[in-house]
C-alpha cells in the first residue's frame, strides 16, 4: 500500500531556469506528461505539465508573423515563469489512499514524491495508481475472477465462507468486506483463482448464502 513500492523513482527532472523549448522537446521524446522542477539540490521547486506547455504557445487565430515572434519568444521563456509551484506532494511512506484522495481533490494527473528534505526521490501518477489497485485486488491474474456474495448480516459470514473455501480446496486471494451504499446491496466480495466458477458458487449457496448477481430494472 505504500507509494515507494509503486512511484517511478528517480524520475527525470529539470531545472527552473531551462527553457519552454528545452521542456517541449524533452517530453516530445518521452513518455510521461509531467516534469519536476528542482534546485540545484534537487529540491522540488515546482511542476510543469504538457498541458502547461501547450497554453503558454500562442494561439493558432494569430497572423503568421506575430506567431512567429511572440512563439520564439515564448521558447525562450524560463520555466520558472510558467510552472505550477503550489504542489500537492506526497511522502514515500503515503498510502495509495492518500494518493487516490490528492487525486480526487485536486484534479490533478501526478504527484511528485519527496524526502524529508524535500528533494525529489519519485513521481506517482494515475497510471501508476491504475496499475497498484489492479495488483492489490488482483485483477488480471491467471484465473482470477470475483465472487459477489449477499452480506446478510451474519456476523462469523467472513470466517463461514473461508471455511468453505477451504473444505472445498478452492484458492482465493482477497475478501472484501462492503457496506451497503444508497444503489447497493451490503457485500462481500471474494476472488478466486478457479475456471470451474459455478462449482464455487454452488458450494457458498449450499452454505446458505445468496450469490448476487446485478440486474436493470424497469
Amino acid at each position: 500500500m505504500f507509494i515507494h513500492y509503486h512511484m517511478t523513482p528517480t524520475p527525470t527532472t529539470m531545472h527552473p531556469n531551462q527553457t519552454v523549448a528545452e521542456a517541449i522537446e524533452l517530453l516530445a521524446c518521452s513518455s510521461f506528461r509531467h516534469l519536476p522542477l528542482v534546485d540545484d539540490e534537487g529540491v522540488l521547486a515546482g511542476m510543469v505539465s504538457d498541458r502547461d506547455l501547450r497554453s503558454a504557445q500562442p494561439s493558432s487565430i494569430a497572423r503568421s508573423s506575430q506567431r512567429e515572434m511572440v512563439e520564439h519568444k515564448i521558447m525562450q521563456t524560463k520555466l520558472a515563469e510558467i510552472m505550477t509551484t503550489n504542489c500537492r506532494t506526497l511522502s514515500p511512506m503515503a498510502t495509495l489512499d492518500d494518493a487516490l484522495f490528492l487525486f480526487e481533490a485536486n484534479a490533478i494527473g501526478s504527484l511528485p514524491v519527496l524526502d524529508e528534505e524535500r528533494r525529489v526521490i519519485g513521481i506517482f501518477t494515475i497510471g501508476d495508481l491504475l496499475k497498484a489497485y489492479k495488483n492489490l485486488f488482483g485483477v488480471g491474474e491467471r484465473g482470477a475472477a470475483l465472487i459477489s456474495i449477499v452480506d446478510d448480516g451474519d456476523p462469523d459470514i467472513i470466517s463461514k465462507i473461508i471455511h468453505v473455501m477451504e473444505e472445498k480446496k478452492v484458492h482465493f486471494t482477497r475478501l472484501l468486506r462492503k457496506a451497503a451504499t444508497r444503489r447497493t446491496k451490503a457485500m462481500i466480495y471474494l476472488r478466486v483463482n478457479t475456471y470451474n466458477i459455478r462449482s464455487v458458487q454452488k458450494a457458498i449457496e449450499a452454505a446458505g448464502y445468496e450469490i448476487h448477481v446485478p440486474y436493470a430494472t424497469r
